[in-house]
């Protein structure tokens, strides 16, 4: 919860806008609500709240939310060779919860702790602080909302922008990573207008790509025939 409070922070504003938008629309206070409780996505959210305010189809109100949260595929990915022991009633609820800052919060700790026994433990308390947050964040938006005209329109999601950089820049520590960020920031701004928000989608692959192919030229060749059991291990690993 302490390594997770200055996301927190960040991410207040947003769910506020978020419950106000919801009450400015034609959905109940209760289905904003549950769209929290249930779905728990940010800015997928915002965008399925939108389009249901609009009577979309629902095929395309799940297609555009998919694509949108298509990067929690590659967070899962990423998490997964650390939660592979732990049963499917842990790793269930790990992955309801998992966000963009539960994601970079763990990571974090990973990246300083290694595997430690119970990470489990700390995931959850960092992703269960921001569970809760973004609850009451929804309620404070939806009774602030029916007061305050065009909160939507303050601004305030750039808050969001804010932590997402944080988030970012401290993962930018070698070539692969930081054309990463340039060719997915790059993209993203090139197919902005592509429907559906499928521009995210080829802006992320395509960046993966490329730091993949980075990181596969600068990886250190090793002699299978003489290297070391540990050397073995570390490069199959990488592979």
């Amino acid at each position: 919860m302490k390594d997770c409070a200055p996301l927190i922070l960040a991410a207040i504003p947003f769910g506020v806008i978020y419950g106000a938008l919801g009450q400015s629309t034609a959905l109940s206070f209760w289905a904003v609500l549950a769209m929290s409780v249930f779905v728990f996505a940010g800015s997928a959210q915002f965008i399925a709240v939108g389009l249901i305010a609009s009577s979309t189809s629902w095929p395309i109100i799940v297609l555009t939310t998919f694509f949108v949260n298509f990067r929690h595929i590659l967070y899962s990915a990423n998490l997964l060779p650390h939660v592979k022991d732990y049963g499917q009633k842990v790793r269930a609820p790990m992955a309801f919860l998992l966000t963009d800052e539960s994601f970079a919060v763990a990571s974090n700790y990973l990246k300083l702790h290694g595997d430690k026994p119970n990470f489990n433990w700390y995931y959850f308390g960092a992703a269960l602080f921001m569970y809760l947050n973004w609850q009451l964040c929804t309620l404070v938006g939806l009774y602030i909302g029916q007061s305050v005209p065009d909160m939507a329109n303050w601004g305030l999601d750039m808050a969001m922008v804010v932590a997402f950089i944080g988030i970012v820049v401290p993962c930018l520590h070698n070539r692969a990573t930081l054309a990463c960020a340039l060719v997915a920031g790059g993209l993203s701004l090139i197919t902005y207008d592509w429907p559906h928000k499928t521009g995210l989608l080829f802006s992320a692959v395509s960046a993966i790509l490329v730091a993949m192919h980075l990181e596969k030229k600068s990886a250190p060749i090793v002699d299978q025939n003489n290297a070391s059991p540990m050397d073995k291990d570390q490069q199959e690993n990488k592979s």
